[in-house]
């Protein structure tokens, strides 16, 4: 499903790893901010020309969306990503919208920086609040306090056109009542689109290390569900309707289109460490990554002109599975053309339990196969 006519629809994600501290719970390439200016304007001339490099293996497109993220791309020099904002609105002109967004920290909102950004191009900030509690924060291990967090988001909302807020939770202890006290917080803030994930314990970060030494365990999986209901219904009194499963939007125009690039299957450019891409090259749907680390992603751009280290066309098989994986994951669901390649033989069975609602055309988790996407995409994939 897309929107608009004319060329296909792209958008043009860029990886900036750099963090001013490494959160317990990250599983990201990313990497301490300190003593790497060099380093740093080695890497956007390198973004710059693998964005011009990947542009020449496509043939028309329509820019929709530009992602700044992370990493901490707010930590970015504001004149740098203009720069690159500007090269992608020239190598694909669009007279339409264009959603360009920018992830940050509370601990970068200063009046003057957030106004360069936004100078520079930026329409949306996607702002990392986490929680608005100090203990919370302090678990999370974010460098920022609870009114630093409440700042940042007003500023947010006046100097860019859209805000969008993140948010952690099933952390260890809390309870649904808080849980709900936090969303209602934070939609007062004049948010119109928030994102909340439930914690989960990634292999190798600081928190998996912590858990396996008994430091603290995660929620059980009741309260997590409890959690993940108080989420909905809160959001839905609040006037959100949650599109996606961690995305929640105050009307159409507020959703994430950039995200929607990839729940809908639709062709993005990743540039910049450890970047993922799906292209439609020569009629197929090819995979692209590029390398994780920053030193060998330049030295790749500098030998090869672009940054691509795989570069794999999809089968049919790989293609319909990835369309189910993501396009259940919203409202709009996916179309069964695209997992014709799939025998779905289970889908009767899941139907019948109330998790899939299946017409001609398309296929939609309910809420509750949304609660177990993981095992209902598993099931239909079999």
């Amino acid at each position: 499903m897309t929107d608009g006519a004319g060329p296909p629809a792209l958008g043009v994600y860029i990886h900036w790893p750099y963090c001013a501290r490494i959160c317990p719970y990250c599983d990201f390439a990313v990497v301490r901010d300190r003593g790497r200016k060099g380093e740093q304007a080695a890497l956007t001339d390198a973004i710059a020309a693998d964005i011009a490099a990947q542009a020449g293996m496509l043939g028309e497109r329509r820019l929709v969306s530009i992602f700044l993220g992370g990493g901490t791309p707010s930590l970015m020099d504001p004149d740098a990503a203009g720069r690159l904002i500007a090269l992608c609105r020239s190598l694909w002109p669009n007279v339409g919208e264009i959603e360009i967004t920018l992830e940050a920290n509370p601990t970068d909102a200063e009046a003057g920086r957030f106004a360069a950004f936004a100078a520079a191009g930026v329409n949306r900030l996607s702002l990392g609040v986490q929680a608005l509690d100090d203990p919370s924060l302090v678990f999370l291990g974010r460098n920022h306090g609870a009114d630093e967090a409440r700042r940042a988001a007003i500023l947010g909302g006046r100097i860019f056109p859209r805000l969008s807020l993140d948010f952690i939770y099933a952390l260890p202890g809390q309870t649904p009542a808080a849980w709900r006290d936090t969303l209602s917080a934070a939609a007062g803030f004049g948010a119109e689109h928030i994102s909340p994930y439930q914690l989960t314990i990634e292999a190798g970060t600081a928190f998996d290390r912590a858990v396996r030494r008994g430091a603290f365990s995660p929620a059980d999986p009741d309260l997590a569900a409890a959690l993940y209901d108080e989420t909905q219904d809160a959001l839905t009194t609040l006037g959100f309707h949650a599109y996606e499963v961690s995305n929640h939007a105050r009307g159409e125009a507020a959703r994430s289109r950039h995200n929607l690039t990839y729940w809908r299957g639709e062709d993005y450019l990743g540039v910049g460490p450890a970047a993922h891409g799906r292209l439609t090259l020569g009629g197929e749907r090819v995979a692209t990554e590029t390398p994780r680390g920053i030193g060998d992603y330049i030295a790749r751009v500098g030998q090869n002109g672009d940054g691509l280290a795989v570069r794999e066309a999809l089968g049919p098989r790989a293609r319909a599975e990835e369309r189910l994986l993501m396009g259940l994951r919203t409202d709009e669901g996916v179309s069964r053309a695209e997992l014709a390649a799939l025998p779905l033989a289970r889908l009767p069975e899941l139907v019948d339990a109330g998790m899939i609602v299946a017409d001609a055309a398309r296929l939609r988790a309910t809420p509750a196969g949304r609660l177990l996407l993981d095992r209902v995409t598993q099931m239909l994939a079999e």
